[in-house]
């Protein structure tokens, strides 16, 4: 049994967005609110990490996260990057280096923005991380197999990943028909969904609805999503029974 919790759902500014005064932003429902996307993978006894936002000390106390096994990078840009440093209390208990997946390209933002992990004589205070450059080949991380799928940011490659039946995409503009093929035969699929409107680095309700249909799971969720995208309870009737808008602290099974 393979469990996912959505850390955060929400866009680089999150929701509610500072100042703004709209009727998302000071709604008083729990699934109204939402940190920068992130997500918690349980399987086999291995806890991964999809993203490292801004919000990630939060995310682990909500959640009462007190073990992370490895990290895996979509991309650079710091709504998936900047707490990073946050892993630190995890790597202590550990007592040994943390595992980082990504792309080369970001691992070399990683090295350059967390400098002080990688001294050849750290301060006491500082955590270490062991870097594994990944392109398209699948990985291990202990017994569990994961295959990268490799996405379009406008035109910055960034990953997704699958995990067995269940795929992880965010930040995505376009995918290529050969990496569709990876996704064949997933059964439950996180896919962004920014808002309404079409928008030039990012699929929009429609469009992500258009990819599910074209993954065809059983179950899909959406993340990434905007103030503008609407309230909760509002979008949430709109969209076909096996898809949901994803929330922040959302769980949910995936059969092996």
């Amino acid at each position: 049994m393979m469990k996912v919790t959505l850390l955060g759902t929400g866009t680089s500014q999150g929701v509610p967005v500072v100042g703004c005064q709209c009727d998302v932003c000071q709604s008083a429902d729990p699934r109204d609110k939402r940190l920068r996307t992130s997500a918690f993978v349980e399987v086999d006894g291995v806890h991964l990490l999809i993203d490292t936002g801004p919000d990630l000390r939060q995310q682990l106390l909500r959640e009462r996260i007190t073990d992370v096994d490895a990290v895996l990078l979509t991309h650079e840009h710091k709504d998936h990057l900047a707490g990073l440093d946050d892993i630190r209390p995890i790597y202590f208990r550990r007592k040994r280096p943390m595992d980082i997946y990504g792309m080369q390209r970001v691992l070399n933002v990683v090295r350059k923005d967390y400098d002080y992990a990688f001294k050849e004589h750290p301060y006491p205070g500082a955590p270490s991380f062991q870097l594994h450059p990944i392109r398209h080949e699948s990985f291990f991380v202990g017994n569990v197999e994961i295959q990268p799928v490799q996405v379009r940011h406008l035109t910055l490659p960034i990953l997704g990943y699958r995990i067995g039946k269940f795929a992880y995409i965010t930040d995505a503009s376009f995918v290529a028909d050969s990496e569709m093929a990876l996704l064949d035969g997933v059964e439950v699929l996180v896919v962004n969904a920014l808002h309404h409107e079409k928008h030039y680095s990012h699929f929009n309700l429609e469009q992500a609805l258009q990819f599910v249909e074209k993954v065809g799971p059983q179950r899909a969720f959406l993340t990434h999503s905007s103030h503008h995208m609407g309230l909760y309870a509002d979008v949430e009737k709109t969209l076909p029974p096996h898809v949901t808008l994803g929330y922040d602290g959302l769980q949910f099974t995936i059969d092996k």
